[in-house]
């Protein structure tokens, strides 16, 4: 799993504190807590505390690793110290906040006001959270070359690649990277390639002075010869510095990530009242469909600013005739056609609700139809040139498609627009055809042999998650999707709308 892993430090401030010290402003501090699950909380940090202000602005900022595919709920408190104790419980709460690092790293810099509980401000108090990502987004682009290298196979040229080591700390040489092989060729030129500057050297570096040559030394050779030069010789024909943008950097730049739903509701599934079907609501009103769509939605809105998710069904004869058309295939799961918009991940459930006793299950299950939609809407948003709208398309199926190849020629001609699609399987289907559609085994093509042009379906059958925690089937889905994110916009030369300059060597 791709997890996203990024340290993300907070800078804090504050305006319009409570005074509670007598004949003078307070002593604030900020705590920062992380919910652990349930009502327990960690403490991850603290700022210093400042005397006497009611407008305070923290230099002391706070770190946390931020995780895209979770939903990490956070609660910034701020306290009015007048004792040595590190103990807060017997200091004055001038106030909260209750939000999660998504909603603060897709606003960059939030302003909220603060509460003393929830529904009670604290006065005029407001509390403003500015994120940023702790990172050295520089890389190296190298492309080497080497002349008159040494012939070693017997019925042709050698075959020649190239390994870059570094000495790590303990005096050890760790390989950095290892280009192509090419093949019966003793002048060979390799692929440019990047490689992380950290990676490259852990250490402050300046290019330039590596546009040089390189004897290749053959240790035996030189030991028996010695008239002995080379072995041929390795030049660095091109080396620059660039930035490696990360999905934060995207992110923090303005880029919203636009969520759409597709819902199975073809005739495999079963008839919905029975208890059987995989659409059963359950005594406590759910169904695998909706605790998937809960999951992954969750996370999801945080990144979408107007919260207005486009829902959608397919599979279903709808009402007052029931007649089956093409529409029925990409129908709003609303029933308004012209405003297929839900008000957040609630809405989308509201609207499951109130449909479902209406819609007749039918067939064929295809999924080009609502993947042509979607990809038609990220067209439009491809074409403003600027890294500021990712779309991200959830289809919830019991995976028995029927219409494999139109979905494999809509994906490959998808993953060149900015679409992620994720595929969750519910119910106990083998869903083989799902997992062609991952592509995680091989490269994906469409139906005269073209390849995608990089990997945009996640596939995950739902029954692996069943008795996991409510947050794990989300991490599985969504852990791809900041790298998709990132390569798509790469693709493209989109630098984030917002984005600073690389840091000078």
């Amino acid at each position: 799993m791709a997890d996203c892993v990024s340290k993300v430090e907070l800078t804090v401030s504050c305006s319009n504190l409570l005074d509670k010290d007598v004949g003078s402003k307070s002593d604030p501090l900020c705590v920062l807590l992380q919910s652990s699950g349930g009502d327990k909380w960690t403490e991850l940090g603290r700022t210093e505390r400042i005397k006497n202000t009611s407008d305070p602005s923290f230099s002391q900022r706070l770190r946390l690793d931020y995780h895209f595919e979770a939903v990490q709920n956070l609660k910034l408190g701020i306290y009015d110290i007048d004792n040595s104790s590190s103990d807060l419980g017997d200091d004055d709460y001038l106030g909260g906040l209750e939000v999660t690092l998504g909603q603060i790293v897709s606003s960059k810099t939030l302003t909220r006001p603060l509460q003393l509980k929830k529904g009670k401000p604290a006065g005029k108090g407001t509390i403003t959270v500015t994120a940023e990502e702790m990172t050295d987004n520089r890389a190296i682009v190298l492309e080497l070359e080497a002349k008159k290298l040494d012939k070693k196979d017997t019925f042709g040229k050698s075959d020649p690649f190239l390994e870059i080591f570094k000495q790590g700390a303990d005096g050890k040489w760790q390989l950095v990277h290892r280009t192509e092989v090419v093949k019966n060729n003793l002048n060979p030129t390799w692929k440019k390639f990047t490689v992380p500057l950290q990676t490259f050297c852990s250490i402050t570096w300046n290019p330039t002075p590596l546009s040089v040559e390189f004897n290749c030394i053959h240790p035996e050779k030189q030991k028996k010869k010695k008239s002995y030069t080379n072995s041929g010789v390795v030049s660095v024909k091109s080396c620059k510095l660039v930035t490696q943008y990360s999905f934060l950097d995207y992110v923090m730049g303005g880029c919203q990530i636009n969520f759409t739903v597709g819902v199975d509701f073809t005739g495999s599934n079963g008839d919905p009242s029975s208890p059987n079907s995989l659409h059963y609501m359950s005594p406590d009103g759910l169904n695998q469909y909706l605790s998937a769509l809960w999951s992954v939605g969750q996370v999801i809105q945080d990144y979408d600013t107007d919260k207005l998710f486009p829902a959608f069904g397919f599979g279903a004869k709808l009402p007052p005739d029931y007649q089956v058309s093409a529409a029925h295939h990409e129908f709003a799961l609303n029933f308004n056609p012209a405003n297929p918009y839900c008000q957040g991940i609630e809405g989308i459930l509201d609207a499951y609700r109130m449909v479902l006793p209406q819609l007749k299950f039918s067939g064929p299950t295809n999924f080009s139809p609502i993947i042509n939609h979607v990809a038609s809407i990220a067209s439009g948003g491809a074409q403003s040139n600027s890294a500021s709208q990712y779309f991200v398309l959830l289809i919830l199926t019991d995976g028995e498609i029927t219409d494999f190849d139109q979905t494999r020629d809509a994906i490959v001609r998808a993953s060149l627009l900015p679409l992620s699609i994720i595929i969750v399987g519910v119910g106990p289907a083998d869903f083989k055809a799902m997992e062609l559609l991952d592509g995680d085994d091989g490269v994906l093509r469409s139906t005269v042999g073209e390849a995608v042009a990089r990997d945009i379906v996640q596939f995950v059958p739902y029954r692996k998650f069943k008795d996991a925690s409510k947050s794990a089937l989300a991490q599985s889905v969504l852990a791809e999707v900041p790298n998709q994110l990132v390569s798509y916009f790469k693709m493209r030369g989109l630098e984030p709308a917002k984005a600073k300059a690389a840091p000078k060597s």
